[in-house]
């Protein structure tokens, strides 16, 4: 019996993996950077050996799993190529695991984690469900009947899988160090709906996917009256949102979200959808409303007369939401951005939405880029986006406490790289 070993278990679809196979009743260790990461909590709750790199971690035995961060010169890797283990990296495993279960994949520039996580919890309320999210959750059950996963486009590496159906949330242009154009994020996502081997559900308020083309049915969820599943009544109070859905027109059913904002109504619409196609009835479908989130997306605390939020956001049509879903949550309380852009290709093709998008904050912070693991450098500043948005203050992780200024405000710590930690310098300064 093998071993999994992950390079790079601490990334979010690694460590969500990693935890599905020890579920599953598999032996799994993995290594990465000796750096707090909040996917290793997981990990180290379910007792999984988490090493830092070393060559010396690569014996016989193992069936070796590479995070898409790492370069085919790792040491790891090079040292499991060596000594021919089986060999595979993330997305090409993950495509071969979910061969075994009703597949659903959710894809989409905005909004795929969320909704996986509502679909995954939807399902599991009512049967064994295995599931992957992007924010670093992952779960096995050796009985699951349906298996749902995060499918991320970046690279292509959605083209690995072959799954009975796909959620599509959108088309836009992100990953500009990689995609070229619109036209070429929606060739790529074309090509992954021919893959699909039993329906797509796909919002028909998208332009773009309007022109998917596929081999199985493709139902449409919106807001637009010319869709299959439509919402319609939109309420907001207190305990979330509330709004009927109407199928091809006829009245189905009313449904309440404990979350705020027209993205959420979108997400939860989606799955309605899918759950819908699969028979489920109106009382499973509703467990919708017991939902919690998932991590990173609009994460909240109470701290003295503030809120203060976590939020994955990064793209400006993430920002947008998040600030549309903290308006609604919060009417009448000032909303503060604190920003920190994620990737100096991706500041610079959209340096000047990102200013549209942060000025509909009431106040706003700019932290420095942040580099990935792709590129860590660049000729842009923070300078650069803070010219289009004069009123902006540049802050510094050493001088958070003027956050404290905000009183009764709605802070929205937002970013994919280290935001957290002007949050927690916040936390420990207040």
């Amino acid at each position: 019996m093998t071993t999994y070993h992950f390079v790079g278990i601490k990334g979010t679809g690694m460590s969500a993996l990693a935890q599905i196979l020890h579920d599953s009743g598999e032996t799994v260790q993995g290594s990465d950077i000796d750096k707090y990461f909040f996917t290793q909590e997981v990990l180290e709750e379910k007792n999984i050996p988490v090493m830092p790199f070393s060559k010396e971690n690569i014996k016989d035995g193992l069936t070796v799993i590479a995070g898409n961060a790492f370069k085919d010169d790792h040491e790891e890797i090079t040292k499991a190529k060596e000594l021919g283990l089986p060999y595979y990296r993330y997305h090409e495993f993950l495509g071969e695991w979910l061969n075994k279960y009703t597949s659903i994949a959710v894809t989409g520039a905005h909004g795929k984690t969320s909704t996986t996580g509502l679909l995954s919890h939807v399902l599991k309320e009512n049967y064994p469900t295995s599931y992957l999210i992007g924010d670093g959750t992952g779960r096995g059950n050796e009985d699951s009947q349906y298996f749902v996963f995060e499918a991320c486009e970046y690279r292509r590496h959605f083209l690995e899988y072959y799954p009975d159906y796909a959620i599509m949330t959108n088309i836009d242009f992100d990953h500009p160090d990689y995609f070229t154009s619109i036209e070429d994020v929606f060739q790529a996502f074309q090509q992954m709906a021919k893959q699909v081997k039993k329906g797509i559900i796909a919002c028909g308020d998208d332009d773009h996917l309007q022109h998917i083309q596929a081999n199985v049915p493709v139902l449409y969820y919106g807001l637009a009256d010319t869709n299959d599943f439509q919402a319609q009544n939109i309420q907001e109070d207190e305990n979330g949102t509330t709004f009927d859905v109407f199928v091809r027109n006829t009245f189905y059913a009313t449904f309440t979200i404990p979350q705020y904002g027209t993205h959420t109504v979108l997400n939860a619409l989606s799955v309605i959808a899918i759950c819908h196609y699969e028979e489920m009835n109106v009382e499973q479908i509703r467990k919708l409303a017991t939902f919690n989130g998932v991590k990173r997306r609009f994460t909240e605390k109470n701290w003295n007369d503030q809120i203060l939020v976590d939020d994955y956001a990064h793209h400006p049509i993430e920002i947008t939401a998040t600030i549309d879903s903290a308006r609604k949550k919060y009417p009448g309380r000032e909303v503060v951005a604190i920003f920190q852009p994620h990737t100096f290709t991706r500041t610079k093709t959209f340096l000047k939405e990102f200013a549209e998008s942060l000025k509909l904050a009431d106040a706003v912070y700019l932290c420095d880029i942040f580099g990935s693991a792709r590129e860590n450098s660049g000729k842009l500043t923070i300078e650069n986006l803070q010219e289009l948005i004069p009123e902006a203050q540049i802050l510094d992780v050493s001088e958070t406490a003027h956050l404290a200024e905000h009183n009764d405000g709605v802070l929205l710590f937002m970013g994919a790289g280290d935001i957290q930690k002007f949050q927690h310098a916040y936390e420990q300064v207040n």
